[in-house]
């Protein structure tokens, strides 16, 4: 009976090991320190709506999305690290945390970090695409397969959102220290990441090994 759900079960620890709920909680803190509760929960649903919604059109289309706009993966991948990386420095040097001390309340709204990086490529990052578009290929034109697919992103998503709305408990644990701490070590950590991105777009070009 269990090998029947196998691989979904695959599937749900794949895209759970490539989106990473646990550690997006903490960069979901350091994008958002300083907002209030209700626009920190507008902030976490609409990120996980907006990943949704990018995983849907890719684990639907698939390749053709990328093909019909001229896009390999490979350059997929460099664009997202060149996108991360300018994250990383907004991170490392506070410059996020000094915007929003020099906005009024209205205008701390308009520095939302839902759509980017949250969304897109923190939680439907180059490799989300790619396990979503690999996944749904492993089945082409059954739409039952397909289905669910989506049905166990959709669950992932679900998880993220969980601890996106359990940040703040997070920054209470950590602390004004902890949180600014945590920033600058996450900032070098998604520094390392976007140019593993960069790198593993190189890679697939033959320019790097």
């Amino acid at each position: 009976m269990l090998a029947e759900y196998a691989p979904f079960i695959t599937a749900f620890v794949t895209l759970a090991v490539i989106i990473d709920p646990v550690g997006l909680a903490p960069l979901f803190v350091a994008l958002t320190q300083g907002q209030d509760a209700a626009l920190r929960r507008r902030i976490a649903l609409r990120a996980v709506l907006t990943a949704f919604g990018v995983l849907t059109v890719f684990g639907l289309f698939g390749e053709a999305v990328l093909e019909f706009v001229g896009i390999s993966m490979p350059a997929f991948r460099i664009a997202g690290g060149a996108l991360l990386f300018l994250t990383a420095l907004d991170m490392l040097f506070e410059r996020r945390t000094k915007r929003r001390e020099d906005q009024t309340h209205s205008e701390k709204e308009d520095d939302d970090p839902s759509v980017f990086p949250l969304a897109i490529p923190l939680i439907a990052g180059p490799g989300a695409i790619a396990t979503m578009i690999l996944l749904t290929s492993e089945a082409p034109g059954d739409w039952g397969w397909i289905a669910a697919i989506h049905g166990v992103m959709a669950a992932v998503l679900a998880l993220v959102l969980l601890f996106f709305l359990a940040a703040p408990t997070l920054e209470r644990v950590l602390g004004p220290v902890g949180i600014n701490v945590t920033t600058r070590l996450l900032g070098m950590l998604l520094a390392a990441l976007s140019v593993q991105f960069i790198l593993d777009g190189l890679k697939a070009y033959g320019f790097a090994s």
